[in-house]
């Protein structure tokens, strides 16, 4: 029998065509934190397990304490507009009287996979990535650690080499270091480990036999908190943004703990308040104000259809009946406490005020957070970066079909760039982005990378800046004078009407 046709037609689908782009889910909500009793079965500690907000039997497996139970309320408050729920992954970890011992349970381990990093498994376990990450009611506590001063006395006499230090007195523990001897005399001292204190200790030199007259001093230097100091290296790896929450006594803690976050732009406006909601019993406690604003982000996206190139700022925030602490905010007025954290990136919340000229609303509670933590201004809005990484995200799903299957031909790029563009012509028209621009550079690309099968594309696409303020120049208008001289003029009878 023959194996090729002799009479007939024959089609071969050989067309290398523009891919359809689908996009990535970035409102996929992940929260860390405690569930005492939980159902150990259903949510086992240090595991990613998927939940809908509407799901109620699995929000009952969670029992009815904790700061996961207390997020998913928040979260679920926001979900207004026809939202029927909002997708979560939870990671539980061991509820204890210690605040610090929780904080360490949700840093966890990149070698064992606990704690933060058991996000980094959702994707492949469950196949969702969460994409805003909160650590509800553990991301305020510092503490200070002792920062080496000064030597201010050598001494003489000692045993030289490197020795121990010793802590005498002060209010803490856990500090460690080590101190130099040349010569006989003190000549270095290293602090390995601040510890924590409240209150600084004397440093003792007695390890070296001999040493007299020696003398340094140490200070108290406030450390950042364990959770805000990891995240940053899981939000990279998932493209996923983090909402943390600093303390809410006074503003200057908050400013403190604010300085010691890392510079990225995976942190979203910082919280320095709690929400006030209505317990069950009918007293008004506080909760962490996180999952009401990451519960914004999902509402938001949910009416853009999953393309997150807009900002929650001046949005309504329901479920809570006030915050604390109060923030004083005006629109015209720009020396109000609010203006002033708005100015170093903070997100805060306001009530309405009827009757008040400066307010933004006229009531309910409005969230205002339009930054991140970035170093670079290109990447100041929490918008543009989410929607950057929504665009690279689509891109690598649209292309990545390419690779391997066809080889490297006019027609293959023609492909991957009519693909881009479709992705990015869609953005602009719906003014996701200003506007884009695709890029083959022949420079880029010489026949010896080609030779190897590497193609070197540009893309650049700017995604549109959140409106924050509007200038009106108010001015005297003379030339109206005119008319009303000549007006008045006409109706006087002194002047005939052209």
């Amino acid at each position: 029998m023959a194996s090729e046709l002799i009479v007939g037609v024959k089609h071969l689908r050989d067309g290398i065509e523009a891919q359809a782009v689908v996009g990535a889910d970035m409102s996929v909500i992940g929260i860390i934190g405690t569930a005492p009793g939980a159902d150990a079965a259903k949510f086992p500690v240090d595991t990613p397990v998927l939940l809908y907000t509407n799901d109620k039997a699995l929000r009952a497996a969670l029992g009815t304490t904790g700061t996961i139970v207390d997020a998913l309320a928040g979260i679920s408050a926001q979900l207004t507009g026809g939202i029927g729920a909002a997708r979560c992954v939870v990671v539980r970890v061991t509820d204890n009287a210690s605040a610090a011992t929780v904080i360490a349970s949700i840093v966890g381990s990149e070698a064992n996979g606990t704690g933060i990093w058991a996000f980094l498994d959702a994707p492949q376990d469950l196949g969702v990535t969460p994409r805003l990450i909160i650590a509800p009611g553990y991301t305020s506590q510092t503490v200070q650690g002792l920062k080496f001063g000064a030597i201010t006395a050598p001494g003489n006499g000692g045993a030289n080499g490197t020795f121990a230090l010793a802590f005498t007195g002060g209010t803490g523990a856990g500090a460690a270091g080590t101190f130099t001897v040349t010569a006989g005399a003190l000549t270095a001292v290293n602090i390995t480990n601040p510890g924590s204190y409240t209150v600084a200790p004397t440093l003792s030199f007695a390890a070296s036999a001999g040493l007299t007259g020696a003398t340094a001093t140490v200070t108290l230097e406030q450390q950042a908190n364990a959770v805000c100091a990891a995240l940053p290296t899981v939000l990279e790896r998932l493209k996923a943004s983090f909402v943390p929450e600093g303390p809410t006594n006074t503003r200057q803690a908050a400013v403190d703990w604010l300085e010691t976050l890392p510079r990225s732009q995976r942190i979203l406006h910082p919280l320095r308040q709690d929400a006030k909601i209505l317990a069950s019993n009918g007293s008004v406690v506080t909760k962490p104000l996180s999952p009401y604003i990451v519960g914004l982000y999902v509402s938001r996206d949910a009416a853009s259809d999953g393309v997150p190139g807009h900002s929650i700022a001046n949005q309504q925030v329901f479920g809570i009946v006030g915050v604390t602490p109060t923030i004083p905010f005006s629109i015209v007025d720009p020396s109000t406490v609010g203006q002033d954290d708005l100015a170093i990136s903070f997100g805060i919340m306001f009530r309405g005020d009827t009757g008040v000229d400066g307010a933004l609303t006229d009531g309910g509670f409005t969230f205002w957070g339009t930054d991140t933590l970035a170093e670079e201004s290109e990447w100041l809005f929490a918008n543009v970066c989410r929607m950057r990484d929504y665009i690279e995200l689509m891109q690598v799903r649209a292309i990545r079909t390419y690779l391997g299957r066809f080889n490297v031909t006019a027609q293959t790029v023609q492909a991957i760039v009519n693909t881009l563009d479709t992705q990015l012509r869609t953005f602009k028209a719906n003014g996701d982005i200003l506007d884009y621009r695709i890029e083959f550079d022949p420079d880029a690309n010489s026949p010896q990378e080609l030779r190897l099968g590497n193609i070197d594309l540009t893309f650049k696409a700017e995604e549109p800046p959140v409106l924050r303020k509007i200038t009106i120049h108010s001015r005297r208008y003379a030339e109206a004078l005119d008319g009303l001289v000549r007006s008045i003029s006409i109706q006087l009878g002194n002047q005939e009407v052209v």
